[in-house]
């Protein structure tokens, strides 16, 4: 039966579970983005709104695989090449914006938590960050791929650990935040604004489509994908509505909530394992720039330099850890991300499913 083909489950999960461990890092690792997109509206309303995120995505991540499947791009510069035309240049000028400003966010954020873990100036913390992803960008696809979900499967067993301690210390918070009515529907636009600045990472991780051969497993792992992508979020969630409405102004409530439950062992733990998360998100972002480059040493039948790789993500490390200084971590995301939400809207969302659903029924799959 081909549901258990080792084949065809490789390639309707591993999706799901890379395009998880880049979200991760820039979407949900530290809470504060659960919080500046969904607790804000209320701890039910915040659910709603995860929903909506999660349909989004699904959709975005299906129609993407296959258009990418039928075009065989593996690299967002042919992938958009396909889409925009000459106006491909336009998804490169906001991904750079956006590998900018996620790398401010994960580079702060891992400063601070590795401060709070051994007691080290934040700096410390950025430097180690920089130095693990440049080493990973440099043994390239392989070891990234394996390396992306394998943290996830054990993202996933921790954040499932997190909401069982989480429940069993703060239970009674929890179902007395859930029972406050959803009393505005700014959730829906908040569910859609938080999918569409996330949907940027998905021409990144083109990469695993070449363990995908059928428009069945384009289309399940695309689906499957989306949801994978926010479960640890929903069990994030639960916890965070706990500590509501006090946690809202917490630049890293994950820390404020670990120090809450009081349990040193797993605190650690679960400060590791988000730190891994900021590795994945950091290392997935600038494998994909590096591929693009390399496509550009291809066409003029050269290789890219093994060197180049590193030092790459090094320097786009350095410029996005500078922007963090100077603006801080809660600006970002309030200001910056709603920026991406739009820009993405524009140059990969509606031509996706305007020029690419056109594309998929009529000319490629003809």
């Amino acid at each position: 039966m081909k549901l258990f083909n080792l084949n065809f489950l490789k390639a309707i999960i591993l999706p799901g579970l890379i395009f998880q461990s880049v979200v991760i890092g820039g979407g949900y690792a530290t809470g504060r983005e659960l919080v500046e997109f969904f607790l804000s509206n209320g701890p039910r309303a915040g659910m709603y709104g995860m929903i909506v995120a999660t349909i989004v995505w699904s959709l975005v991540l299906a129609t993407s695989l296959e258009f990418a499947r039928l075009t065989q791009s593996r690299d967002y510069k042919t992938f958009f090449k396909h889409l925009l035309g000459p106006a491909w240049v336009l998804y490169e000028i906001v991904y750079i914006i956006t590998i900018v400003l996620i790398l401010s966010v994960i580079g702060s954020a891992a400063g601070i938590l590795l401060s709070d873990i051994i007691n080290t100036p934040p700096l410390v913390g950025t430097i180690f960050l920089i130095a693990t992803i440049g080493l990973l960008t440099f043994f390239g696809t392989a070891l990234i791929e394996k390396v992306l979900a394998s943290w996830s499967v054990l993202l996933y067993i921790v954040y499932i650990s997190f909401l069982i301690m989480g429940y069993i210390k703060f239970g009674g918070a929890i179902k007395e935040s859930l029972s406050i009515p959803a009393d505005n529907i700014k959730w829906a636009g908040d569910g859609i604004k938080y999918a569409s600045y996330n949907l940027a990472i998905i021409p990144t991780i083109l990469f695993c489509l070449r363990h995908i051969s059928s428009r069945q497993e384009a289309v399940i792992g695309g689906l499957l994908g989306g949801v994978l992508a926010i479960l640890p979020g929903v069990l994030f969630y639960f916890v965070l509505i706990g500590f509501y409405p006090e946690i809202i102004n917490e630049a890293v409530p994950i820390n404020y909530i670990l120090a809450a439950m009081g349990i040193p062992f797993f605190q650690l733990l679960f400060q590791v394992v988000i730190f891994g998360t900021f590795i994945e998100t950091g290392t997935a972002l600038l494998h994909a720039l590096n591929e693009r480059i390399s496509v550009t040493y291809e066409e003029k039948s050269l290789r890219m330099p093994v060197y180049l790789r590193p030092t790459v993500a090094v320097v786009t490390m350095v410029i996005a850890v500078f922007v963090s200084d100077r603006i801080g971590l809660i600006d970002l995301i309030a200001k910056g991300y709603v920026l991406l939400t739009y820009l993405f809207l524009a140059v990969f969302v509606i031509p996706l499913f305007t020029i690419g659903l056109y594309k998929i029924i009529k000319v490629y799959s003809n």
